[in-house]
């Protein structure tokens, strides 16, 4: 199969930034009672406040410019437009890495590691230990849309990805993941051994394991320490059982109000990260706004929503093939103190060809956009072994 890659650049239309602020201006605001702490959700003088700057502050020109800087492309992979960015490392012997996001982020995410793992000299570290860096959005998120079809989850995306990373002429890459990003990494650990150097995740995912497996009296004194009181509201998986069984219907809401959609993806922002209740203590106005447009004028919540439900959240990652462990090739977990899930070292033993486990002393779900400097250290150090000579 070729796949066919073009460059790619950034160019959403006057009319289209214009359009965006009218529908700012004119929103219908909803009532609220007692919610100065969140307690029912986004609080409305935090989302007033943010949305103002989106409508008379927030420079998407500059955004914009700054995400060209990177080298962009498109392909269509099984049907499917792929967007991704492609920096070539600046170093001896660049390893292949490509980065997996997951939802509700975009690829912006990862815009602080890219650099760092690309051009480590130029970031107080050794040219050795350069990467070339593939950042791709998931199929039907951002510029990878709109989707063609139904049924395209992270097997397919596993897929996808091993085609494309050939056509770039790597025929064996590292993978890193964080959330629906990190079962695309699982996948191509498990189902693609012969073209996965190593596989690093910051979210504990393991082919063919529940999600609750693990047995508490399993984590070491450490792990239970990292979580000890880390009380998670039923509220943070609300997202889950509508993206499995009501994509469609709320799209039709969050297509038509950006306040609505940014009052949606801000939540999980503010809840998921490590950042004590001050979303802007990790992501600042213009970081925010930056993966809000992304989503916005690209139309593309519906397309996050149905690769969440094509991959089958909640459901545990199927076995493609019998082989022991399941991730058979070298295993790295970044384990993120206010993460969404956490599972024993002793589990991911059992079932991956474990080299590295790391217990960061902060940072929640979005790993690489909340801690970029320990995500970056920790890929180092995995991968500096499994470097050929």
């Amino acid at each position: 199969m070729t796949v066919k890659i073009e460059p790619f650049r950034i160019d959403v239309p006057q009319s289209e930034i214009e359009a965006l602020r009218t529908r700012l201006a004119n929103t219908r605001w909803a009532p609220e009672l007692d919610n100065e702490n969140w307690s029912y959700g986004v609080n409305g003088a935090y989302l007033r406040e943010l949305m103002t700057y989106w409508q008379d502050g927030f420079d998407w020109r500059a955004q914009e410019t700054r995400i060209n800087s990177f080298p962009q492309f498109r392909a269509e992979i099984d049907g499917v437009p792929i967007h991704f960015i492609h920096v070539r490392g600046k170093g001896p012997k660049p390893v292949p890495i490509i980065l997996n996001h997951g939802w509700p982020w975009t690829f912006w995410d990862f815009k602080d590691v890219i650099m760092a793992l690309a051009d480590p000299a130029a970031y107080g570290g050794d040219p050795e230990d350069a990467f070339d860096v593939i950042v791709p959005s998931l199929p039907g998120f951002a510029f990878s849309g709109p989707l063609p079809r139904n049924g395209v989850g992270y097997v397919e995306t596993a897929d996808m990805w091993v085609k494309l990373m050939h056509e770039l002429g790597y025929e064996q890459f590292v993978t890193h993941g964080g959330d629906a990003g990190a079962f695309v990494s699982a996948r191509l650990g498990h189902a693609h051994p012969e073209s996965i150097i190593g596989v690093h995740l910051s979210f504990p995912i393991l082919p063919g394991v529940p999600h609750d497996a693990g047995d508490p009296a399993d984590f070491t004194p450490e792990e239970r320490a990292l979580i000890e009181g880390q009380v998670r509201s039923q509220g943070d998986f609300v997202h889950v059982l509508i993206n499995a069984f009501d994509p469609q219907t709320l799209a039709w809401a969050m297509h038509d109000s950006p306040v609505g959609q940014a009052a949606w993806l801000l939540l999980r922002r503010r809840a998921w990260s490590d950042c004590h209740g001050d979303v802007e203590s990790k992501f600042d106005k213009d970081t925010l706004l930056t993966h809000l447009s992304l989503y916005w004028f690209t139309n593309s919540f519906v397309g996050s929503e149905l690769f969440c439900r094509a991959s089958g959240f909640p459901q545990p990652m199927a076995l493609a093939n019998d082989i022991k462990p399941e991730i058979s090739v070298p295993t790295a977990v970044a384990v993120l103190p206010k993460d969404l899930l956490h599972k024993p070292r002793s589990l991911f033993a059992a079932h991956s060809d474990l080299r590295q486990w790391t217990l960061f002393p902060s940072g929640g779900h979005f790993a690489a956009a909340e801690e970029p400097k320990l995500i970056t250290e920790d890929i180092r150090s995995f991968v500096r072994p499994l470097r050929q000579d």
